[in-house]
Formats: C-alpha cells, sequence, structure tokens
C-alpha cells in the first residue's frame, strides 16, 4: 500500500492550489480517505473526508465552501481542490487511507506529506 502525494506549493492569498494523493494497493472506492494538515506550532487537524462506499463528504468548518475533497476511481486518485485561500491555510498536507481492498481492511496510511504556503 502506498499513497504518493503531488501538488502544493506557493500561492497567493485568494490564489487556488490542487493537492493530488495517488493510491496504490487497495480500492480508494471503498476506502475512507481524509486529507489532514498542520500548520507550524498547531497539532494536526482534519481538513476534509470522503467516504468509502457512500462518498459522503465532511470538511472542516474554515474550509467549507472553499475546500472540495473528490476522488477518481478510475485512476485510484483522491484531490483536494483549494480556492480563495488565505494565509491561515498555510501548512503540511498529508492524505490518509483507511484502506480496503475487497472484503479486507489494510490498515491505516498516510502520504508522504506537501507544503503548502499562502502569502503574499
Amino acid at each position: 500500500v502506498t499513497l504518493v502525494q503531488s501538488g502544493g506549493g506557493l500561492v497567493q492569498p485568494g490564489g487556488s492550489l490542487n493537492l493530488s494523493c495517488a493510491a496504490s494497493g487497495f480500492s480508494i472506492g471503498i476506502s475512507a480517505m481524509t486529507w489532514y494538515r498542520q500548520a507550524p506550532g498547531m497539532e494536526r487537524e482534519l481538513v476534509a473526508s470522503i467516504g468509502g462506499y457512500d462518498g459522503t463528504t465532511d470538511y472542516l468548518d474554515s474550509v467549507k465552501g472553499r475546500f472540495t475533497i473528490s476522488k477518481d476511481i478510475t485512476k485510484n486518485t483522491l484531490y483536494l481542490t483549494m480556492n480563495s485561500l488565505k494565509p491561515e491555510d498555510t501548512g503540511v498536507y498529508w492524505c490518509n487511507a483507511r484502506a480496503r481492498k475487497g472484503l479486507i481492511s489494510l490498515g491505516n496510511y498516510w502520504g508522504q506529506g506537501t507544503q503548502v504556503t499562502v502569502s503574499s
């Protein structure tokens, strides 16, 4: 099981970024997937989640209406689309999977993390 992240970088306030998390070794379509972030000096927080079978989404209040979590089952990839970015969105972002393959639970896995910096 691997999760390989891409995207992120430096953007000005009000800008947009897209994060990707390419999964292998399990099926994201039936696995609960989550994006977390951690700002300097702060605890890690859940940003957005998407359910396994039902695809139900949930968001941190401060990102509702600005961020969208989605997954492409054909590419086995999770996405986080981030619009109207604010300096307080700065931090390291990780994807997380409660990986499943068929009826088998494979465990909890993390991407390598990617830096998002929102600054003028």
